[in-house]
């Protein structure tokens, strides 16, 4: 009975064991396959998402190791100044750069330079100053060898100390705002740089003197320096050319003034003639009884100004031209007890004559004495013919 009882208990119990649980389960009647996971892309446009993505992470993580080996390395110390170059073929050390100077792997630049990265570059104050200090020894060299060579004047040759001193002098020092050791630091290298620029030598005294050199020297020389120097070179191309210019010029003038001397005298010429002729007319036709000459002398002292009685010249040319023409006669006349050369019209019944007549036809005389010649408009008065009468 109680045996019978424990199956019925155990055929009842609700949780059955583990082990017919499982065996349930492995059951053929039981069991259903589950599908697989996606670990691939099913589509085109997913893998090419993941290639994007799997990029951009390699390409971060590439610049993440760049930047952190950057960083955390260490600069490759510099090698001794003076060593050896086998020692510059080794990774261990870097070679010293120019205007350094090297010591147990650091760098120091020498005076005159600043540190610029892991080089050594020159010192912009420094370097400005030591350009004003060369021009200044240039300008006091050259123009003391200029004023030499113009004047006789001066040195050709200046001493080191004499630059130093002219150098404190216009106090370079203060203007670029610069030490005392510093500012010798620029004397020096400027000084330096003459030693290129200009020439040197040592005197009898042991001292050093700068000199300018002749191309560098031109450039301060004042013009009419040069101007003299250069004729007192070429003196003697110079002088005949002068000669020659000198010459060319007087006989250019000697044959203008004697052109001029030529018309001018052409011009009283024909001026004389018309008085002359005019003075027969007035004579021979409205008295009859009238002088038809006239005295030279007195004759040019009405035709010339004063200017031009002072050029014996001009009224020798006029002779000519009276001497020449076969219409006027010259002969001496006593006038007053005294001789004097007159000048006479001779021609009548010529083509200017015959003019002058029929002009005298028609000439008349005004209230005041006053005879208007209408063909040559020249004024004629019959007080002027009596003065020339005598």
């Amino acid at each position: 009975m109680a045996s019978t009882m424990r199956k019925r208990s155990r055929n009842l119990s609700p949780n059955p064991s583990p082990s017919l649980k499982s065996s349930s389960a492995l059951s053929p009647e039981n069991f259903i396959p589950e599908p697989p996971p996606k670990c691939l892309p099913s589509s085109k446009t997913e893998l090419l998402r993941l290639v994007a993505v799997v990029g951009i992470a390699a390409s971060v993580a590439v610049v993440c190791n760049f930047f952190v080996k950057f960083y955390n390395q260490q600069p490759i110390p510099f090698c001794d100044s003076g060593s050896d170059i086998e020692d510059f073929l080794d990774d261990n050390c870097e070679p010293c750069p120019s205007n350094g100077i090297c010591s147990e792997g650091k760098l120091e630049c020498a005076r005159g330079y600043v540190k610029h990265g892991r080089l050594c570059i020159e010192d912009r104050d420094i370097n400005a100053a030591e350009k004003t200090l060369s021009k200044l020894i240039e300008g006091r060299v050259c123009q003391a060898y200029a004023q030499y060579l113009c004047s006789g004047t001066g040195a050709s040759w200046v001493r080191k100390d004499e630059l130093w001193t002219y150098l404190d002098k216009h106090k370079v020092m203060e203007n670029h705002g610069l030490d005392e050791i510093t500012y010798m630091h620029a004397k020096l290298r400027a000084i330096e740089a003459s030693r290129k620029l200009l020439k040197t030598r040592i005197n009898a005294g042991r001292f050093e003197e700068f000199n300018c050199p002749e191309l560098l020297v031109k450039q301060y020389k004042p013009i009419s320096c040069c101007i003299r120097q250069w004729i007192v070179k070429h003196a003697l191309v110079l002088v005949p050319l002068c000669a020659l210019l000198l010459g060319c010029i007087v006989i250019t003038l000697k044959v203008r003034r004697r052109h001029n001397l030529s018309v001018r005298a052409e011009e009283l010429y024909n001026q004389i003639c018309d008085i002359l002729e005019e003075n027969a007319l007035r004579s021979r036709g409205v008295n009859g009884d009238g002088e038809v000459w006239v005295v030279a002398s007195w004759l040019r002292d009405y035709v010339l100004t004063p200017k031009e009685r002072k050029d014996p010249f001009l009224w020798e040319k006029v002779e000519e031209f009276v001497e020449e023409d076969s219409r006027l006669d010259r002969y001496p006349k006593m006038i007053k007890g005294e001789s004097k050369v007159v000048w006479e019209w001779q021609v009548e019944g010529s083509i200017s004559s015959s003019g002058k007549i029929k002009n005298a036809e028609k000439t008349k005389w005004n209230s005041g004495g006053t005879m208007n010649s209408t063909a040559n408009q020249q004024h004629w008065e019959p007080k002027d013919a009596e003065r020339l009468h005598g």
